[in-house]
């Protein structure tokens, strides 16, 4: 890695600074620059949670500034200083735009513009490319820790079920600033009635001791129908109805799905994301479909893709972040975020040879062996995939059943049932989510239920090496019309403990269309595939291989009633008997992307 030594300035700022909107609406910036009559690259980020503080020049975006870049922060449409009415997500395409070319334009700036910025900033960033054309002053992005299909990752899951554990409680949250504005003082208290108390430390909050991760309570999580969240979010998140009457995929998402616009994409883009992050869909997805797809070369051959062992947001927190949940991945899980993306906006704003795009294009930290690999593509190039089967002899259930996972196909195997009650469902434990506890979990607990089926493999005598996308085949079948099926993935330790690696959801009617549902027959049996998207992991000798299947992963993903009604509306659940087949013309298996050793 070449690191060369930069210019210093000393920085100074211009608060509030306007730019109109196409349609006429001002957005309010503040600026951070180098205080010398240059001029200078720019590097642009467009926030929903207030500008406030991002001029100081003690602070990091004075970090940029002082090596030279004018740094930008503005607030988006309808949030605490710019003006207009906030509609969360679809606003930040065209606004996006007008702010590159308004800010290539200023004063200050050379006409060569760049984006930065993590969760929503990233979102901003991603729906600049939902463009076609794209501004032609965007000369790179760096989205950190975002979703590239807003359907897919971001208000609903592969597979078609609502990330209900935060979809509410984040609305509430930005929330607050809309009730502000309109002086709704009586409804600020009254979302306090809907959220657990107290705070979480290191996340942003506010007076209300409401923040971004703030749960529900048990009753509010469970409260139906859901579709009631339309009416009481009204005034607080009046997107919200929208969102709960659009759960099939379509034209209402495709606006906000960067990989249906990789063809036009000609910006070279720095996609960072992290194994446990709830949006770990989004630097992958947007990776593969630019270079795969982009008309352009530049943009092809600019691509570059870091997935380190972190949750949502840690890479940026002091001290940095050397994991998330219970496991420490180490000293090597440390990265200087910053200094890469300096190297990112060096190399495509000034022009400066430092050896970036000599690299090896795609940084992956590997779990179990706690390191980096650095890879020609993503997925690896010289994977492999292995099944690895479901097996049992009818008794599956808990930790303690007969399932087995073993690369030896089925034959004829007596099937697995289990009864998935709405009103009792399997509990989020872990994983990639935001509102209940993110990261590395033990499963044991989850396990010890009925209504969780266990296939767990022998004791490894080798190392086992997956480093890609893992999916797992379900035959199955339910007395419900309609019904969910989760799958979840897990190294179980020598001691026994039981680290969750991913996990993924179905939602039945989606079975074999995102956005054209349809309904089961009850009892008959039909095939799923459940993406529980990407790791890298070695298990260790004297590991195992763990898959779990069961129907529900709550509050993280809402509770499928069985009813077969549309999302939202029903007001009461009925229990559903769960099939799960593994035998010789149905075979059920985890397909896992193998690297030779």
């Amino acid at each position: 890695m070449i690191v060369q030594a930069r210019k210093q300035y000393k920085v100074t700022a211009e608060e509030s600074v306007p730019m109109k909107t196409r349609d006429g609406v001002t957005l309010y910036a503040d600026v951070v620059r180098p205080d010398s009559d240059e001029r200078f690259p720019v590097l642009l980020s467009r926030t929903p949670y207030g500008k406030k503080g991002s001029a100081d020049p003690n602070g990091l975006n004075a970090s940029y500034a002082q090596y030279g870049y004018v740094f930008i922060t503005q607030d988006c449409r309808g949030r605490f200083e710019s003006e207009g009415e906030y509609d969360t997500i679809f606003q930040e395409a065209a606004d996006g735009y007008d702010a590159v070319e308004w800010a290539a334009r200023l004063p200050w700036s050379n006409g060569r513009v760049g984006t930065t910025g993590q969760s929503y900033l990233g979102l901003t960033q991603y729906l600049i490319a939902c463009n076609d054309p794209m501004p032609p002053s965007l000369q790179c992005m760096a989205p950190v820790s975002s979703s590239a299909d807003y359907h897919a990752s971001w208000i609903y899951q592969t597979g078609g079920v609502s990330k209900w554990g935060w979809m509410v409680p984040y609305a509430i949250f930005k929330g607050l600033n809309t009730l502000k504005r309109q002086g709704r003082r009586d409804l600020m208290e009254k979302m306090k009635e809907y959220v657990e108390g107290g705070e979480l430390a290191g996340v942003r909050t506010t007076r209300w001791g409401l923040n971004a991760f703030t749960p529900l309570t048990d009753e509010w999580y469970r409260h139906l129908p859901i579709k009631d969240w339309g009416e009481l979010l009204k005034e607080t998140a009046p997107y919200m109805a929208d969102h709960i009457a659009h759960a099939d995929d379509g034209e209402y998402w495709y606006r906000a799905n960067v990989n249906r616009f990789a063809e036009t994409i000609r910006t070279p883009m720095l996609h960072v994301t992290s194994w446990y992050d709830t949006f770990a869909e989004g630097g992958p997805a947007a990776y593969q479909s630019i270079i795969r797809k982009s008309q352009f070369e530049v943009a092809r051959a600019g691509q570059r893709l870091i997935i380190g062992p972190w949750g949502h947001l840690l890479p940026y927190t002091t001290p940095a972040s050397r994991g998330a949940g219970d496991i420490d991945f180490g000293p090597n899980a440390l990265i200087d975020l910053n200094e890469t993306l300096l190297r990112w906006f060096d190399y495509w704003l000034k022009d400066i040879d430092n050896g970036m795009m000599d690299e090896p294009p795609v940084s992956i930290f590997t779990l179990g062996e706690n390191s980096w690999q650095h890879l020609s593509d993503w997925p690896p190039s010289n994977m492999r995939q292995m099944r690895y089967f479901l097996h049992s002899d009818g008794e599956a259930n808990t930790l303690n059943g007969n399932g087995t996972l073993s690369t030896v196909p089925p034959s004829q195997e007596q099937a697995d049932t289990y009864v998935y009650d709405p009103d009792n469902p399997v509990p989020s434990l872990g994983g990639n989510n935001l509102a209940v506890d993110m990261g590395v979990q033990d499963q044991r607990p989850v396990e010890e239920r009925h209504d969780v089926l266990v296939y767990t493999s022998e004791p490894l005598s080798q190392p086992l090496e997956i480093t890609g996308p893992v999916t797992v085949t379900l035959w199955a079948s339910s007395s419900a019309v309609d019904t969910d099926f989760t799958a979840k993935l897990v190294d179980v330790h020598p001691d026994g403990y039981a680290q969750n690696l991913l996990n993924g959801i179905i939602r039945a009617r989606y079975r074999d269309s995102a956005s054209t549902p349809e309904l089961m027959e009850a009892n008959r049996p039909y095939q799923f595939t459940i993406d529980l998207w990407a790791t890298s992991n070695v298990f260790l000798p004297g590991h195992r291989l763990r898959l779990e299947i069961s129907s529900s992963h709550f509050p993280e993903f809402d509770r499928n009633l069985n009813t077969g009604e549309p999302f939202g509306e029903g007001t009461q659940g009925v229990s559903a008997q769960q099939t799960v087949f593994h035998q010789e013309d149905r075979a059920s298996y985890v397909l896992l992307p193998v690297i030779p050793r």
